[in-house]
C-alpha cells in the first residue's frame, strides 16, 4: 500500500491544510448532490465524497480553476457508501479510498479501522457513525478553523432525526464529539455551516 497512514490524537491536528468546497450539495428530490471537497496539505490532494452530481464538469471545473487535474489527486475518502457519496470516485487514477474500515487501491484491500488515521499532519479521520454506522469524518486543520467534513448533518439545520440513522443516541453522541472539535462543518448536502446553539445535536 502506498498511502502511509499514522494514528494519532486529535489534539495533534497541525493547521497547514486548504481546504475548498467543489460541489454544495443539495438534497431536493428527485434531485440529489452530495458534497465534494478538495483538501489539500504536505504533497497530498484528496477528494472527500466524489458522489452524484448533475454533470461529471462540476467536480472537474472546479478543480482545474484551482490547478488540480484528476490526475494530481493522491486519495479519495468516503463518508459513507450511498451512492450520492460514491458515485464518481472513477474520475481519478488508482489511489487509495478510504472508508471507515479499509483503504482500497485498485485490487488491494486492506483492513483498518477509520478512528484517528492520519493522512497529513493537519488531516485526520474519525470513525463517526451515525448517518449510518460506516460513517467517517474527515477532520481538516486549516490557518482559520478545524473543519469537519461530515454527514452528520445533511445541512445546518439538520434533520435534528436523521431519517436514515439507526441510532438516534448514537447519532448525537458522534454530533456532540464533533462539535467539540470542529469550527466549520461542511455538511453533506448544503453550505458549510458554523456551529452554535441552534446546530441540531
Amino acid at each position: 500500500m502506498s498511502s502511509a497512514v499514522t494514528v494519532r490524537r486529535v489534539a495533534d491536528l497541525s493547521r497547514s491544510a486548504r481546504v475548498d468546497v467543489l460541489v454544495e450539495g443539495y438534497a431536493r428530490l428527485p434531485n440529489v448532490a452530495g458534497t465534494v471537497s478538495l483538501v489539500r496539505d504536505a504533497g497530498r490532494v484528496v477528494v472527500v465524497d466524489p458522489g452524484m452530481v448533475a454533470d461529471r464538469e462540476l467536480i472537474l471545473r472546479p478543480l482545474r480553476e484551482l490547478g488540480v487535474e484528476p490526475g494530481d489527486v493522491t486519495d479519495v475518502v468516503v463518508s459513507h457508501h450511498h451512492l450520492d457519496h460514491t458515485l464518481n470516485v472513477a474520475l481519478f487514477p488508482v489511489v487509495p479510498v478510504h472508508d471507515f474500515q479499509s483503504v482500497i487501491e485498485g485490487d488491494v484491500f486492506t483492513r483498518r479501522p477509520a478512528d484517528g488515521v492520519e493522512l497529513t499532519p493537519s488531516v485526520r479521520l474519525l470513525a463517526t457513525p451515525g448517518h449510518t454506522p460506516q460513517d467517517v469524518t474527515t477532520l481538516v486543520g486549516t490557518a482559520d478553523d478545524v473543519v469537519a467534513l461530515t454527514h452528520l448533518w445533511w445541512t445546518g439545520e439538520g434533520p435534528a432525526d436523521d431519517p436514515y440513522s439507526p441510532d438516534r443516541d448514537e447519532l448525537r453522541r458522534q454530533r456532540e464529539r464533533v462539535l467539540g472539535l470542529a469550527t466549520l462543518v461542511v455538511p453533506g448536502h448544503g453550505a458549510p455551516f458554523r456551529p452554535s446553539g441552534a446546530t441540531p445535536r
